[in-house]
This record gives C-alpha cells, sequence and structure tokens, in this order.
C-alpha cells in the first residue's frame, strides 16, 4: 500500500511534466477552452483529466505515490503562480491578451471566429450578466482566463426609458397641482 513501485524521481517528473505539458496546451488551443462554455467543453475537459492520468501516476498505484503526485503538482502549481506573480512581463506573454468581442453593440465577427465562438454562445455568456440587448453593451471581452468582462453602456437603454418615464410622471403631476390649484382658487 505504501510501497513506491517507480523511483522517487519518476513519481515528481511525470506530474510536473504533464502539468507544464497542459498548461501549454490550453494556451495554444486558445481561451475557450477555460471559459466551459458548452457541454462538448465540459466533456473534453473531463476527459483530458482522465487521458493524463496514467501519465501522472504511471504504474504506481500505491497510496505513497499518489500523495507523491499530488504533492508535486501543488508544488509545480504553487512555484510557477510565485514565479509569474514576480515577473509580471512573462505572466503578460504566457496568458496572452483578451480579446474584444463587443465595442460599442457592435460585434467583431473576426474576433469571434479566432475565439472559435458561435453568436448564440456569446449571446448566452451576456444573458448570464442579464443583458438582453447588443445595445445594453459598451465593451465585452475575452479575458485570457477564460471568463467573459462586459461593460455596460451607462446609462442603459432601459434605465433611459425609465428615467424618461418618471420626468413625465413628475411633469404630469406637476401639472395636475397646477390645475387643482387653479380650481381651488375660482371656487
Amino acid at each position: 500500500m505504501f510501497h513506491l513501485q517507480q523511483p522517487v524521481l519518476e513519481k515528481i517528473l511525470r506530474p510536473v511534466i504533464v502539468y507544464l505539458c497542459l498548461i501549454a496546451f490550453l494556451r495554444l488551443f486558445g481561451k475557450r477552452e477555460l471559459a466551459q462554455l458548452n457541454p462538448f467543453d465540459l466533456v473534453l475537459l473531463l476527459s483530458l483529466s482522465n487521458t493524463v492520468q496514467n501519465a501522472i501516476i504511471g504504474d504506481d498505484n500505491s497510496v505513497s505515490g499518489g500523495i507523491l503526485g499530488a504533492f508535486s503538482l501543488l508544488a509545480i502549481n504553487w512555484l510557477l503562480m510565485r514565479l509569474l506573480f514576480n515577473l509580471p512581463r512573462l505572466n503578460n506573454a504566457l496568458q496572452g491578451s483578451p480579446s474584444v468581442l463587443i465595442h460599442k453593440g457592435i460585434v467583431d465577427e473576426g474576433a469571434l471566429k479566432a475565439e472559435s465562438l458561435t453568436r448564440p454562445e456569446l449571446i448566452s455568456a451576456l444573458h448570464k450578466d442579464s443583458i438582453t440587448s447588443l445595445s445594453e453593451v459598451e465593451r465585452c471581452t475575452l479575458e485570457p482566463n477564460g471568463t467573459f468582462f462586459t461593460e455596460r453602456v451607462f446609462p442603459s437603454p432601459e434605465i433611459q426609458e425609465r428615467q424618461q418615464i418618471l420626468a413625465a410622471v413628475a411633469a404630469l403631476t406637476a401639472e395636475v397641482r397646477e390645475l387643482r390649484e387653479k380650481l381651488s382658487l375660482q371656487a
């Protein structure tokens, strides 16, 4: 149960190599894989974890091997995060830049194509931010980490309409008051 079937160095190097390769592949294949936009992407990520499992643990199913593999993954992740934190230029180079998908309510079809996103997937992402119309969007970007950042037009068309209605109600209220005053003076 605790007997390692492989050398300790191999148990440490396997997860580190797989981790670094996965980071490189996810960077190479784009931000969409990180966004988990649809069931296909979720299935891909689940299958990916199962696919690399044997590469990480090899033929060793011992508890010690599992603990050593888990420690190696956590350690390489911690080291990489520290390195990227201390070297912002390297962090920016590895992460890439955001992609502007919508600017002033206009969808950039070229950016959608570059990110392999469909218009319905983009609309679905906007709906998660309670946005119902492209006219409400000042700017929408797909961040390097796969999240969508949406800046609304301020005030939104709904808020503008609400403000107009409130102004009209206030004007009507003032007219009614004025008419009541005139009627009370005549009586």
